[in-house]
């Protein structure tokens, strides 16, 4: 069997698993097209969105693999950025995925799924990682075993991982499969996705780095497909949040690695409910700030757009830049806004700031 239908035929599922697929698939296009709208509106709230989103997905995806580092230690690293020497691994992860990430946002349409690009990323995840730099952006030599540790027992081998040898020539096929899909679209996006992360992981191309690489290639082929909301909502974040679950929908079909019956609907309805459950949630949080914006008068809404930009201001910084409004009025509409929940005040008297505040994501549970 060619690479192509070797693939292709793990996606050979039953009809009520279909039916599963097709309920989710629905929910998440139906979203995007709904979220296009929203993007071609342009609004300031969006990059505060992207900002919150790139801090919990760096955060979320090395604590995956171990990290310790919390979302407030890892925004300050990336506040720092190359001005910060990271002084442990767990800092050398943060920034190497930060960087990354940032990477694939800014120019995810000139990236392309080939072996040289994929090098690149994985070249600048690994930057800073000083026990790295000899196999960066280079196949493994090595054979690698993946093992998840629990704390109720022993390890268990999540994958089935390709041979040193046999690595280049899997992936060239994986390469080849993708990109046939993607140039001829003749399988829907989210299951070239779901495919290629599953293969991409189960060859385990990389000595170090092939979790958090994966996952930084899913938000690529995601926005590759222009599912362009993944900017707006941390994918990581649930994958933290569902992390045993994560592991075992990938462990499902290795019993049958490379054999006629392997198949991953455990991996695809795992997935895809994942990115179900975040497209609901950037929902209700757009749809609750949406709200409370509309609610404001022309003067309030002034006010929130200088802090949305400036992220922390004073009554007469205001007072300078929106001259029309005396500053008592001024005064009245940021305690009313404080009180409200759309900004944070600190200080008290002529020290008082107000600040900006970043959307929290909804966490109750969402069916």
């Amino acid at each position: 069997m060619d690479i192509s239908n070797r693939i292709t035929s793990k996606l050979d599922f039953s009809s009520s698993v279909y039916q599963q697929v097709s309920q989710k698939l629905g929910v998440i296009d139906s979203f995007n097209g709904k979220w296009k709208v929203f993007e071609s509106l342009q609004s300031k709230y969006l990059s505060v969105l992207e900002k919150t989103a790139i801090k919990e997905s760096v955060g979320s995806s090395t604590r995956i693999e171990g990290a310790k580092l919390s979302d407030d230690e890892v925004e300050k690293l990336m506040i720092l950025g190359d001005s910060r020497t990271p002084i442990n691994y767990d800092e050398q992860e943060v920034l190497g995925y930060f960087e990354a990430l940032e990477m694939i946002l800014g120019n995810s349409s000139g990236i392309t799924i080939e072996e040289d690009y994929i090098h690149q990323l994985h070249s600048i995840l690994l930057r800073h990682s000083v026990n790295d730099l000899r196999h960066k952006g280079k196949y493994k030599k090595l054979a690698n075993q993946v093992v998840a540790n629990y704390p109720d027992g022993p390890g268990k081998s999540i994958f089935i991982t390709t041979e040193p040898h046999l690595t280049p020539g899997e992936m060239e096929g994986l390469l080849f499969w993708t990109n046939e899909r993607l140039k001829k679209k003749d399988l829907h996006p989210m299951f070239i996705t779901a495919s290629f992360i599953y293969e991409f992981l189960s060859i385990h191309p990389y000595h170090d780095g092939n979790g958090r690489l994966s996952r930084l290639l899913t938000i690529l082929l995601l926005l590759k497909q222009d599912y362009t909301f993944i900017r707006y909502v941390s994918l990581e974040n649930e994958l933290e949040a569902r992390k045993e679950e994560y592991q075992q929908a990938l462990m499902a079909g290795q019993p049958s690695r490379n054999k006629e019956n392997e198949r991953i609907e455990s991996w695809v309805l795992f997935l895809f409910d994942c990115l179900m459950v975040i497209t609901r949630k950037l929902d209700i949080m757009y749809d609750t700030y949406n709200k409370l914006k509309v609610s404001l008068n022309e003067r309030q809404q002034a006010v929130m757009e200088f802090l949305d930009e400036h992220k922390t201001a004073q009554v007469g910084m205001l007072e300078k830049q929106l001259k029309v409004y005396s500053r008592n009025t001024l005064k009245k509409d940021l305690s009313y806004l404080v009180i409200e929940g759309l900004l944070m005040k600190t200080g008290k008297g002529r020290g008082a700031r107000y600040h900006s505040k970043e959307p929290q994501l909804v966490t109750e549970s969402i069916t």
